[in-house]
């Protein structure tokens, strides 16, 4: 009952809110964004959402537009080089995630959930199946997010976002997203152009607008 119904009824309700409270927010995110560096505001990379059915996800824009395509960011020589001097600021605060109240309000993410897995994260998405975590909204943070984030081996991740699936509920979900305003002010378990624990690759940046 609570996964089907009510908690997309308040991931609609949250959304809707986080559109309107955030708007004077994520119009001066906008304009710090395109005095900062050229390039467009957005960018969107394709993942796996419930049942493993692909969408966009939408994040800002926090790499310079001439960072080499289809790499890894932590296989690129010197990866803090193209991340500009704001994006490095809203990858530590977790801010560039903030569009994704979008990606919930249409209903292909959930505010709490598994992170959603990039589209060639064959690894952690075979992993999740183990334990029904693709078949479930993913997050725009979860239970694995409070529990080391970037620092997370594969294994691990996927099963506590198992864990997540046994453990749904409303309580649960409060649990998850306070720990994560918690994470967020700690900075905890954020690696920025590492690979650590075997971390699954990372799509870069792909521009949607202008």
């Amino acid at each position: 009952m609570y996964s089907k119904f009510v908690k997309r009824l308040f991931d609609i309700i949250l959304s809707s809110l986080g559109i309107v409270v955030f708007s004077p927010l994520l119009l001066i995110l906008m304009l710090i964004i395109k005095l900062d560096s050229p390039g467009p505001i957005f960018f969107k990379q394709k993942r796996s959402g419930i049942h493993k059915v692909h969408f966009n996800i939408l994040k800002f824009r926090t790499m310079r537009i001439d960072t080499p395509r289809d790499t890894p960011t932590h296989m690129l020589q010197n990866p803090d080089t193209y991340i500009t001097k704001v994006g490095k600021f809203f990858r530590k605060t977790s801010l560039d995630e903030l569009p994704q109240i979008f990606n919930i309000f249409i209903g292909k993410m959930s505010v709490i959930g598994p992170r959603p897995a990039l589209w060639n994260q064959f690894d952690l998405i075979e992993e999740r199946d183990q334990y029904g975590a693709n078949d479930v909204r993913p997050g725009l943070t979860g239970w694995a997010q409070i529990n080391g984030r970037d620092e997370l081996a594969i294994p691990v991740k996927a099963k506590l976002d198992g864990e997540y699936v046994k453990r749904m509920s409303f309580l649960f979900d409060c649990r998850c997203f306070w720990g994560t305003i918690a994470s967020v002010v700690r900075r905890d378990g954020v690696v920025e152009g590492k690979a650590v624990n075997n971390l699954q690759t990372i799509e870069n940046e792909k521009v949607v607008t202008k």
